[in-house]
């Protein structure tokens, strides 16, 4: 963004938890009214666009009004911020495949995590406020309490910060080390390789 041309507009709608500067359907309208008025628009995300990054919805509303539209992909922060910290959510065999949750609300987490495969990685996006309620309903789903579990902070940023426990006890190291959001949470054995890799922040 610092490189852009001086007279290239630049509009915030970013998105933090409990704070969003526009809501969807204004910023899917904007999109559809500056291409429409012959502006080259781009969307610049975060990570993947497609991956809970309602980049679907946006290029639906432009392609419903007859806007072309190209993407780009990116690289989703369920695998980025892990590899940042040395967390693979796949290793042979450790797991073969890893399941991607939005932690929205802890029920709806539990629904899909029972999706998970035996031995699979669950990682979670947007699970911190409710990482407690998660670790509770996973351990009472089956999934051993000693599970490890590791939680990655601002990933990719100066300020990048790992978390290390278990099921049983992540939710209580979480809360004394003030972890918060953006983060991203890993659930499996892929996190003990993670911390031969990356090392242990605590």
């Amino acid at each position: 963004l610092d490189d852009l041309d001086p007279d290239v507009e630049i509009i915030d709608v970013g998105k933090a938890p409990g704070s969003h500067a526009m809501p969807q359907e204004q910023i899917n309208e904007v999109l559809v009214q500056r291409a429409s008025e012959g502006d080259v628009v781009v969307r610049l995300k975060g990570g993947d666009p497609f991956v809970l990054g309602r980049g679907g919805e946006e290029a639906l509303a432009c392609v419903d009004a007859g806007v072309p539209v190209t993407v780009v992909p990116g690289v989703t922060s369920a695998v980025a911020v892990p590899a940042a910290a040395g967390i693979p959510v796949t290793h042979r065999g450790v797991a073969a495949s890893f399941t991607m949750v939005s932690a929205h609300s802890a029920a709806e987490a539990l629904e899909q995590a029972r999706g998970a495969a035996a031995g699979s990685t669950l990682v979670l996006l947007m699970g911190v406020g409710r990482l407690r309620e998660v670790a509770e309903g996973l351990i009472a789903h089956g999934w051993p309490a000693a599970t490890p579990v590791g939680i990655v902070e601002r990933g990719w940023t100066p300020e990048q910060r790992s978390t290390f426990g278990t099921l049983a006890d992540i939710a209580q190291v979480a809360a004394v080390r003030g972890v918060g959001s953006p983060a991203v949470v890993v659930v499996g054995d892929v996190v003990e390789v993670g911390r031969r890799i990356g090392g242990s922040d605590a």
